[in-house]
């Protein structure tokens, strides 16, 4: 069995993350969505991770062979520790790369056990992140369609609420 891991913060997950997960859901046989704790990144996120795991499980729950977990430790260990031997990335711009590359081969250095595979967005969702989309939405911005129905949703009442 071919067991992959498809880390992120998901904060909040996008269409284009879905879209990554997806497309790996058919090459593997089983894809765990590693949701990342991350909580210094880019001043901490909108969502907990109970909420992010949350919504990232109502959103894959289409998905039969794709299951949802919190992190907080090295990719390579978590990886190690569910008996995944690919890590799988999405990426969009070749911004992405050098970063994603980077992180690629300090993995493999850690533990050259475990593969890195990126998979290229498609191009209508080359150049939307989660932090574009907390931005639209910040300014009352419509996302629908840059997110799944069940995160717009969780999205749209946060704010409304304020952080």
């Amino acid at each position: 069995m071919k067991r992959a891991v498809c880390p992120g913060t998901f904060d909040p997950m996008t269409n284009g993350h879905l879209d990554i997960v997806e497309r790996a859901s058919g090459i593997f046989d089983e894809v765990i969505v590693a949701v990342a704790l991350s909580p210094d990144k880019g001043g901490g996120p909108l969502f907990s991770i109970d909420e992010r795991v949350e919504m990232v499980g109502a959103a894959v729950a289409h998905l039969p062979n794709v299951s949802v977990r919190p992190f907080d430790s090295l990719l390579v260990d978590l990886a190690r520790h569910v008996g995944a031997t690919v890590i799988v990335k999405g990426l969009r711009a070749v911004t992405d790369f050098e970063r994603e590359f980077q992180m690629a081969q300090l993995n493999y250095r850690i533990n050259d056990e475990i593969e890195t595979m990126f998979i290229v967005a498609i191009p209508e969702y080359m150049y939307l992140s989660s932090s574009a989309v907390k931005e639209i939405a910040e300014h009352r911005g419509d996302v629908e369609g840059l997110v799944p129905a069940n995160v717009n949703e969780r999205l749209v009442e946060r704010l409304r609420k304020g952080r």
